[in-house]
């Protein structure tokens, strides 16, 4: 029989915050949303970014008065929305006015002389240059002659000539959750991602364990491009240039999929199914693919799947800038030559389908908690919708690597045949939505806009809504589409998608006879979108279109597969899930934001395992891995 991959759980961190209970997506249409929830997403995010501190219940502002939770807006709400989303990049994350680089120089001695220098003996290269001259004064010390000049790198800085990007809430840092000594960001990040997609569950994780089989389990995560900073890639990377030293750590902490690893090391205590799929920026989808066939196929019950991604560092930077596919301060001001400003807009820096110069990273970490349906139903599990398919292509032959490619036409087409194979085609007319990569770049705007409205030609969708939500938070590289997919959910408890609002018009080469580029929000209402189409596409030729399934036409699917006796069962055993879950969405307002991190604990060694009538029973979980394995191929067997 089918088994359908339902979303159970989901969390995150980005530039507009936390990621579980819509908080991320509430900051985005957070001028259309009732009084209640506009104040308690305000006060999630203060208390997240440390503008605020509880204690007993009440809420203190810094000056340690008493800020009652209805004045939160009127009196941080400026310095909140200021300090979330697209900004100029926060000078404790990088001080993009005074980057540190080394700067060629070459000396010469006065009137053709030699140069002479003493230095401590421990500073001579290993290699003494031929025209070198070594005299010892003493003990420690030596004097240099050098003939014929000396060429130096010499500590200096310069300003980035990219300062926007999407970085975490100002006040938050995601170190602070937990013991993170030495952790790269983007492992940072991925530790608190994870932490709040499992929380939000409601379902304590043990319950999982002692439910399914441990090879049942499955993380399908990692990030596009590793872990580039100073305790990652980027430390052993510059070491030799710089003279410093490498540690043990830095190269093992580097890889894509560390972030599988801590999540089964330090969160979950996993022996299950470990890796995931790396595909630049459609990374996530990638990953999900892989989840949702093996829980299709019976392999798995349990899968947590994202991406974590922290590439807000001047190197990665400068790389993409030197493609010319970074918004320069200098190009976003052009821009806006006609509006007289004197300063560029970094909050406005990422313009999909309207005249833009570039894209604007962005740091994200996104997870998603998928059962099998009937699970879901055992546990009584909140429902967030399904994952229908998802179609991966490659371009074919390519003049440039960079370039946006042929694989998005096969990879959205698909997506929509098989959504009206399954929905019909009146349904995906008139109830579906699209997440458009929307990068911001002259060339996204051209091609991608091109692939969705040829695509909505051919099914004879007139005004396809398009959402491009890189315009609030920046692109995330292999975190994107988590980003997409979050906001995906969130339109289907509030019924907004969310306009593109740094777009003041649209750009003339931006094909959209068949499209519905708003930069308003377009308040369609929960129950009017069946499916949401989630598009990504990556340098390389990496594209995939993913379907995804309202919670309610998902749950309708539940009812006619095993009907209304069972669902009743499960609605009761869900009472206590909801009633779990908002019991820690309410304890992070209150600012107790820690992630799961468990070092040390419970660890398994080789001894730590029995096997009796073709299982192994391992401590931790309740049930054996069943070694009873059928033959591969049975119509082969010799």
């Amino acid at each position: 029989m089918s088994r359908l991959p339902v979303i159970v759980g989901f969390g995150g961190i980005s530039s507009a915050g936390r990621g579980s209970f819509h908080h991320a997506y509430r900051r985005m249409v957070i001028d259309q949303l009732d009084p209640s929830i506009t104040n308690e997403t305000y006060l999630g995010l203060a208390t997240l970014m440390g503008v605020l501190t509880a204690k007993e219940g009440k809420f203190f502002d810094q000056d340690g008065s008493e800020c009652p939770t209805d004045q939160v807006k009127e009196k941080f709400g400026s310095k909140i929305l200021a300090n979330t989303c697209l900004r100029k990049i926060d000078a404790q994350l990088l001080d993009v006015d005074n980057v540190p680089v080394n700067k060629k120089v070459s000396f010469q001695g006065k009137d053709q002389q030699a140069i002479q220098l003493t230095i401590n003996k421990k500073q001579l290269p290993v290699s003494i240059p031929d025209h070198w001259q070594i005299k010892e004064l003493d003990t420690r010390q030596v004097e240099v002659t050098i003939q014929g000049g000396l060429d130096c790198l010499v500590p200096d800085f310069k300003k980035s000539l990219v300062q926007s990007a999407g970085q975490l809430p100002t006040g938050f840092d995601p170190g602070k959750t937990y013991p993170s000594n030495h952790h790269p960001r983007g492992l940072q990040l991925a530790v608190n991602g994870a932490s709040d997609a499992i929380r939000s569950m409601g379902i304590d994780w043990n319950i999982i364990k002692d439910t399914v089989r441990p090879n049942e389990i499955g993380v399908y995560a990692g990030s596009s491009m590793g872990q580039l900073d100073q305790y990652g890639g980027g430390g052993f990377l510059r070491a030799p240039s710089t003279g410093t030293r490498t540690s043990s750590k830095q190269i093992a902490f580097h890889f894509s999929q560390m972030v599988a690893d801590f999540i089964n090391a330090y969160i979950l205590g996993s022996v299950g199914f470990t890796g995931g799929q790396a595909g630049a920026c459609a990374t996530t989808m990638y990953s999900l693919n892989a989840a949702i066939s093996d829980i299709q196929s019976g392999k798995r019950r349990v899968a947590i799947v994202g991406a974590a991604e922290a590439p807000v560092n001047y190197e990665v930077i400068e790389g993409y800038r030197s493609m010319t596919a970074l918004a320069e301060d200098s190009q976003i001001l052009d821009l806006d030559k006609n509006l007289g400003r004197k300063a560029p807009d970094h909050r406005s820096a990422c313009r999909p389908f309207a005249p833009n110069c570039g894209f604007t990273l962005a740091e994200s970490a996104q997870f998603f908690i998928l059962f099998d349906e009937a699970l879901a139903l055992e546990l009584g599990a909140t429902v967030f919708g399904s994952i229908g398919n998802i179609f991966i292509n490659a371009d074919g032959y390519k003049k440039s690597i960079s370039a946006p490619g042929f694989g998005n036409y096969l990879s959205l087409s698909q997506s929509l045949s098989s959504a009206e194979s399954f929905f019909g085609i009146d349904r995906v007319r008139n109830r579906s939505f699209v997440h458009a990569h929307g990068t911001g770049t002259p060339q996204n705007r051209t091609t991608e806009s091109h692939a969705l409205n040829e695509v909505a030609k051919a099914f004879g969708i007139n005004q396809w809504p398009v959402a491009a939500i890189k315009c609030y938070i920046g692109h995330s590289i292999g975190a994107a589409a988590g980003d997409q997919l979050n906001a995906a959910l969130g339109t289907w408890k509030y019924g907004i998608i969310p306009g593109i609002n740094t777009m003041n018009k649209v750009a003339a080469d931006v094909e959209n006879s068949h499209l519905k580029l708003s930069q308003e929000h377009l308040n369609i209402g929960a129950d009017n979108l069946d499916m949401a189409f989630i598009n990504t596409k990556g340098f390389g030729g990496n594209n995939a279109t993913g379907m995804i399934i309202s919670p309610d036409y998902t749950m309708q699917m539940m009812k006619k597969k095993y009907g209304e006796k069972a669902l009743a069962d499960y609605r009761r055993k869900n009472e206590q899930v909801c009633s779990q879950s908002l019991a820690y969405d309410q304890s992070v307002l209150m600012g107790d934001f820690k992630a799961i991190y468990h070092f040390g604990k419970n660890v398994l060694e080789g001894s730590d395992f029995s096997i009796e009538d073709q299982s192994m029973k391992i401590p931790g979980f309740g049930k054996p891995i069943d070694l009873k394995m059928p033959s591969i191929y049975p119509d082969m067997k010799l």
